[in-house]
């Protein structure tokens, strides 16, 4: 019998996705049989609410439009994000501050509004904030259709629901640039709730340094490197850093170009959803055994619930494989409806 191989988050074709999300659910599935009858001790219920939430945001994001590709713009107060946000936007649609540089609402531009707005109404972007690139004189800009970029409210804001919103979008977007400027780019607060979480993202994870402008050009690759050095040493190696001056235009057409071979791939939102199973599927590790639970568990797990669960019988490597490495056969036979695939927008 041939197993198909595990693919990585790059390469995730669209029916692998749904292997390893079918397989996740079923694993949470089970977790929730053992919380309800208490005949075996079963997984932890913080990884079971943790994959449920995985579950649910993948439902809901491959439901809408397959042919956008949203990328958020993240950062703290004055790292110049939303000038950033303009300049690659050819337009003033998000207004910077002078005096006190704050954002306090999601701003989005969108390359190509068909079928966009669904999508921007579970980002839980507001009409009067929502800007499109389709007019003639956009002409320019076709490499970028399907482009749908966000300008995060300020991380660091006073206002408790902007953080609120930077914690909810940044779980939502399907790729995210970190916006840190000269001045922040080593807080601690950044590190420590952001960027070391996404460890396992740096597929669909960008850092900018914004604001070179500002420094002497013989510190600009001084400050680059030592923010460098504290991304490696956070597990972050493989997360591209570009230097960036929005005010002055240096390193955005860079920038400008990441986002077009993101958008051409139009894999983002697959590679998100699989770094994020990636994210939870580790917590299963310390329970992997040869079997689920005893036999006599198993037998009053099914007596109690209707369910007809059997240990795997000795010898029988077909009965034992897991879930999630599938055959041939397997994966060429009609699947039925996949468990994540009942989650809705309000949960």
């Amino acid at each position: 019998m041939t197993v198909l191989p595990w693919i990585g988050p790059p390469q995730m074709a669209e029916q692998n996705l749904s292997h390893r999300l079918d397989a996740l659910a079923e694993l949470v599935k089970i977790g929730r049989l053992h919380e309800e009858t208490k005949t075996a001790a079963g997984f932890s219920k913080s990884l079971l609410d943790d994959s449920d939430a995985v579950l649910r945001r993948a439902g809901e994001r491959l439901r809408l439009s397959g042919n956008h590709t949203v990328v958020a713009l993240a950062g703290g107060t004055g790292s110049g994000k939303s000038t950033l946000f303009n300049a690659l936007a050819g337009a003033t649609f998000s207004q910077p501050g002078v005096t006190r540089p704050t954002t306090r609402h999601v701003h989005a531009c969108v390359w190509g509004m068909q079928g966009a707005a669904p999508l921007l109404d579970w980002l839980g972007v507001q009409r009067r904030h929502r800007y499109a690139r389709a007019s003639a004189l956009d002409s320019g800009e076709s490499a970028l259709d399907g482009l749908l970029l966000l300008d995060l409210p300020d991380h660091d804001s006073v206002v408790t629901a902007s953080m609120a919103a930077v914690d909810r979008l940044s779980k939502l977007a399907d790729m995210l640039v970190w916006v840190l400027d000269p001045q922040k780019y080593a807080d601690a607060s950044v590190h420590n709730r952001y960027l070391i979480p996404l460890a396992g993202h740096a597929a669909v994870f960008t850092v900018v340094l914004n604001q070179i402008d500002l420094l002497p050009e013989d510190q600009v690759k001084d400050c680059e490197n030592d923010l460098r050095r504290l991304l490696d040493a956070e597990g972050l190696a493989d997360t591209p850093v570009l230097p960036v001056s929005a005010r002055t235009g240096a390193g955005v057409e860079e920038l400008r170009e990441l986002l077009v071979e993101a958008v051409s791939a139009n894999r983002a939102a697959g590679d998100r959803i699989s770094a994020d199973i990636d994210s939870v599927a580790g917590g299963f590790d310390v329970y992997a055994g040869p079997q689920v639970a005893p036999d006599a568990a198993l037998a009053s797990l099914a007596a109690a619930t209707g369910y007809e669960l059997s240990a795997p019988v000795p010898g029988d490597a077909g009965s034992a494989r897991p879930p999630w490495e599938l055959s041939e056969d397997d994966a060429l036979a009609e699947p039925g409806r996949p468990p994540w695939e009942d989650a809705t927008p309000d949960g």
